[in-house]
């Protein structure tokens, strides 16, 4: 493998104009939405002076994802999926929108600025699983991993660049425009999915033709759900993540390390969350050596014990450098798991469970981390913060071990190859290849 071959794998952005259209409106809305939510966040501050109501943002964002990602799911097995995320990234832009005339005409109610958040993450929850089945649907079989590493990059890029940016446009223009920059970024996000191909709603491979006279079933293939408890590649790949978020998750537990070992100072605490984004932007500049690696099950088991093990070690550090560097390794793990993951599971979804496969990913990676850093708040208050972050990064480890001892699927699992062929346009593989030694090749 060459030294090129190493860094991120950019030959979806060369090769399909519709994903390049897709990533570049894509990254430009999540710069928006890291923009805006420090706008609100400020804001309900502003209005309350209240820990509890600007935790309140958390509860008005999470429990419509919670609720309306599972439905998402369904209708993004059931409908057009470009239709699909054409509507809910236009009720995006309308919230948006919301958000810019509240703040204009001088808004004091919080009950008002909170349910314009719902209703945006209630849409951003109904198009979350049919926008995640696009990269399989856009690009060969052997570039859909590099596809989501290039997402993740620019997730990644975005939580360091829009909170900066959001700072400097709340202190020179205040929240209007903070709002406004959402808003055209929305836009340009909805332009890239008006001109995706259209994607129709997929049909089961099983489904024949209804006899003369009998009605004809419509919308998806009963049964979505149990798709992944019958794939031990699944439900293998989806317990990994929640053992390594639920046990380990270390973000509720910052302020408490920094007051124990670092005086409390809020610049360390902004370290602290720099470093993960840093060491996950880091890991996704330099995925090519991830992307090109066909045991997709294998590498996410390992980077989620080595997220465990650097939380661990995070729980443990004395000097600050050593602190920083334990995060930015468990951020780079983390980015390698979740682009690994990704890839796995929109190849072994079949497509007309895809959608509804790809919400349950939405809904785990919502609420495992709110559950572990709840877990964690709860343990550091019965024992100590450094407890709580040893032994939940021990727990995790250990537990995402066990589920590759006992899951040889997900373990020698592979993602086609480009010799494998291109899949049929829409339809991942029924049944992964013979896992093979290591080769050349990225969660």
């Amino acid at each position: 493998m060459t030294w090129r071959d190493r860094l991120i794998d950019v030959r979806p952005l060369r090769t399909s104009r519709p994903f390049r259209d897709l990533w570049i409106g894509s990254s430009l809305a999540s710069i928006g939405q890291q923009i805006a939510g420090v706008a609100v966040l400020l804001q309900v501050w502003e209005l309350t002076h209240s820990p509890l109501w600007t935790g309140a943002i958390g509860l008005a964002t999470a429990v419509p994802l919670l609720v309306l990602g599972l439905v998402g799911g369904s209708l993004a097995d059931a409908v057009d999926r470009r239709t699909l995320v054409r509507a809910t990234t236009a009720g995006q832009v309308l919230t948006a929108v919301g958000l810019v005339v509240q703040a204009a005409a001088g808004n004091r109610s919080v009950l008002l600025l909170l349910v314009l958040v719902a209703a945006q993450s209630g849409c951003a929850a109904l198009g979350a699983p049919a926008r995640r089945t696009f990269p399989v649907r856009l690009l060969p079989a052997d570039q859909v991993a590099a596809g989501l590493a290039l997402q993740n990059v620019a997730f990644q890029a975005s939580m360091l660049v829009g909170p900066a940016l959001a700072g400097l446009v709340l202190a020179q223009w205040r929240h209007p425009a903070a709002y406004a920059i959402q808003v055209v970024a929305g836009v340009a996000s909805l332009i890239a999915v008006v001109r995706l191909p259209p994607m129709a709603a997929p049909r089961a491979a099983d489904d024949r033709q209804p006899a003369p006279g009998a009605r004809q079933r419509r919308g998806p293939a009963r049964g979505g759900w149990r798709i992944i408890l019958r794939r031990p590649t699944l439900w293998g790949s989806f317990a990994a993540d929640l053992a390594a978020t639920v046990l380990a998750m270390p973000i509720a537990l910052f302020p408490l390390i920094n007051e124990i070992r670092f005086e409390g100072n809020p610049r360390t605490l902004g370290l602290f969350l720099s470093a993960i984004a840093v060491g996950g932007l880091g890991a996704g500049l330099l995925s090519g050596t991830v992307t090109r690696l066909h045991r997709s099950g294998l590498v996410q088991l390992v980077a989620a014990t080595v997220w465990g093990l650097a939380l661990a070690g995070f729980g443990l550090a004395g000097p600050l450098w050593l602190a920083l560097c334990c995060l930015a390794i468990a951020g780079a793990a983390d980015t390698v798991a979740v682009v690994t993951r990704g890839a796995l599971v929109q190849f072994e979804a079949p497509d007309h469970y895809r959608g509804r496969v790809s919400s349950v990913e939405h809904v785990i990676g919502i609420a495992g981390p709110e559950v572990g850093n709840f877990r964690g708040g709860l343990l550091a208050s019965l024992t100590s913060a450094p407890v709580a972050l040893v032994a939940g990064g021990l727990a995790a480890a250990l537990t995402v071990v066990a589920v590759g001892l006992i899951n040889r699927p997900l373990r020698d699992y592979r993602v086609p190859s480009e010799r494998d062929g291109p899949p049929p346009p829409g339809v991942p593989p029924e049944a992964p290849a013979q896992p093979a030694a290591l080769t050349d090749g990225p969660r």
